[in-house]
């Protein structure tokens, strides 16, 4: 049983810098894409950041020159590193591990709370 395990989650105020990691417990292969969404309270869940397998990271215009995706050395870990946190990127973000297996499958972590306030 593949899980996703996250963390690095919390409380800062705006302009700090807050680091998401998230490790698959489990064996995983055929991963064609890993990235991190958010979701805050009444919105539709996004995308923030993502980086295809042997890919460059794609990131969503409002956190661009903000934050940053990579892989690990470990083979099935990936993180996020915010940087100039706003209030408008308080959100529950979540992992996501995208494989191919007889079709796209998408992994979940279980979400991790993060608050930008003064």
């Amino acid at each position: 049983q593949v899980q996703l395990v996250e963390s690095g989650g919390g409380s800062v105020q705006p302009g700090g810098s807050r680091r998401l990691s998230c490790a698959a417990s489990g064996s995983i292969s055929s991963i064609i894409a890993m990235g991190w969404y958010r979701q805050a309270p009444g919105k539709q869940r996004e995308l923030v950041a993502g980086i295809l397998s042997g890919g460059s990271p794609n990131y969503a215009d409002s956190v661009k020159g903000r934050f940053t995706v990579s892989r690990g050395n470990a083979k099935n870990t990936v993180y996020l590193q915010m940087n100039s946190l706003k209030p408008e990127d308080t959100a529950v973000y979540y992992c996501n591990f995208k494989v191919w297996v007889a079709g796209a499958f998408d992994y979940w972590g279980q979400g991790t709370q993060v608050t930008v306030s003064s």
